[in-house]
């Protein structure tokens, strides 16, 4: 594999798609889909393969670029989650800005760091 280009986040996509295809190829029983999934098999392993490595890479960034608010929104909900074991987040009232406060300190005042505002809340 040396000089090759390797595996990335879209040849990872187009993987797991091409064997989603292949599955729903399988109970449907339409040769189609079949024959994109093995188009898509055989193109992921191309890449794999390539040593054309610029051209790889510049692909792998447009589809980065192009699946990046989806990623940052599993990312922060994944955060959200976390964070929730040991923090409460609140929204500010009048600009909607999220605050983090930790719990079990009782009822507080929170002041909102962006417009100065101040509510009391339960910790």
């Amino acid at each position: 594999m040396y000089g090759r280009y390797g595996v990335d986040s879209f040849g990872k996509f187009t993987i797991w798609g091409s064997l989603i295809l292949m599955l729903i190829a399988g109970w449907t029983h339409r040769g189609i889909l079949s024959w994109l999934a093995w188009a898509g098999i055989i193109y992921s392993y191309f890449r794999m393969f390539s040593k054309n490595t610029y051209k790889r890479a510049a692909e792998n960034q447009k589809y980065l670029l192009m699946t990046r608010g989806i990623r940052t929104f599993f990312y922060r909900q994944r955060n959200m989650i976390t964070q929730r074991k040991t923090h409460h987040i609140y929204k500010c009232p009048s600009c909607k800005q999220k605050i983090r406060v930790p719990k079990g300190k009782g009822k507080i005042e929170i002041r909102c760091p962006k417009c100065n505002t101040r509510f009391i809340k339960r910790s």
